[in-house]
């Protein structure tokens, strides 16, 4: 018999449901959860993420929520290598690790080992580099590694910039290797365009009735710069220009509701590429693959 770890894999956009899919599964199934979510792993970042709240969770535990300043930059390397010390810990307690997020990169970087380039931020370069646009940026990784160029998430600036940042330093973004640590079950949920897009409506103006504009207020009472909201992107980002006064609540609804739009689509774009994703829309189904994996 195999000692290989067995690791639920749970993705899909924003407002799919995979928060409470995996809370069933892992009622069922003596699972225990780890959040990959770039920001949710950030403190007092609850609301604008969409955070689960304890009542959500119905006494699952969840691994890397709430564990990072959100003043300070949380890179993948770390991410990785907590995740990697929950899916031990997890396993020696007999229990199923149920992977969720909707970030690809980390995912990925977590289930095939990927070796992240040592290359430390240059805040010089990010500076000049910030006030370019994606097309801008995409262009100029195309110049200095046009092979990286064709890979990476082409509208996602803060991908781009890390990528030309290591290219510079490195001459080209090393090919990455994928080693397989895991046995893996990939589960997606994937809803029609516009039952997704109601979902991303109803849970922007539930987060807006829960509080996410004081929430943005307070983490900027708490020292938290107008520079690290526009870095942690989407939410965070359009209620900062609502906080500065450049939006007013309506205008920033519906921009920000456009926004998760855009991200939505860029997030299915990233996961259609991996082929061993079943997708689902009912838990049913996920029970039942779920069964046949475990055995």
């Amino acid at each position: 018999m195999s000692n290989i770890c067995k690791v639920i894999v749970i993705v899909g956009p924003n407002a799919s449901g995979k928060s409470k899919l995996a809370v069933k599964l892992a009622k069922k199934f003596q699972g225990e959860i780890i959040s990959a979510d770039s920001r949710q792993v950030y403190q007092g970042l609850n609301i604008g993420t969409g955070k689960i709240t304890e009542k959500e969770m119905a006494g699952v535990p969840h691994h890397l929520l709430d564990i990072a300043d959100p003043q300070k930059r949380f890179s993948v390397v770390s991410f990785k290598k907590l995740a990697q010390e929950a899916i031990n810990k997890i396993a020696k307690l007999g229990k199923t690790p149920i992977i969720v997020g909707g970030g690809g990169f980390w995912i990925n970087a977590l289930i095939y080992d990927l070796e992240i380039p040592n290359v430390p931020p240059n805040l010089n370069l990010r500076k000049k580099l910030e006030k370019k646009s994606a097309a801008q940026l995409l262009n100029l990784l195309k110049k200095i590694d046009p092979r990286r160029a064709s890979t990476v998430e082409q509208k996602n600036p803060r991908r781009l910039i890390r990528a030309i940042e290591i290219a510079q330093t490195l001459g080209q973004v090393p090919n990455v290797k994928k080693n397989y640590p895991y046995k893996v079950l990939w589960l997606g949920i994937k809803w029609p365009k516009e039952i997704l897009y109601k979902r991303i409506r109803e849970r922007l103006w539930k987060r807006l009735q829960a509080g996410m504009i004081k929430e943005a207020r307070d983490l900027r009472k708490q020292g938290l710069s107008w520079k690290r909201f526009y870095e942690l992107g989407l939410e965070y980002k359009f209620l900062a220009e609502h906080l500065r006064g450049r939006l007013d609540k309506k205008e920033m609804a519906v921009k920000l509701e456009k926004a998760i739009q855009q991200y939505a689509r860029r997030q299915m774009v990233w996961f259609k590429r991996n082929k061993s994703i079943h997708w689902i829309q009912k838990p049913k189904k996920a029970e039942i693959l779920l069964k046949k994996f475990l055995i």
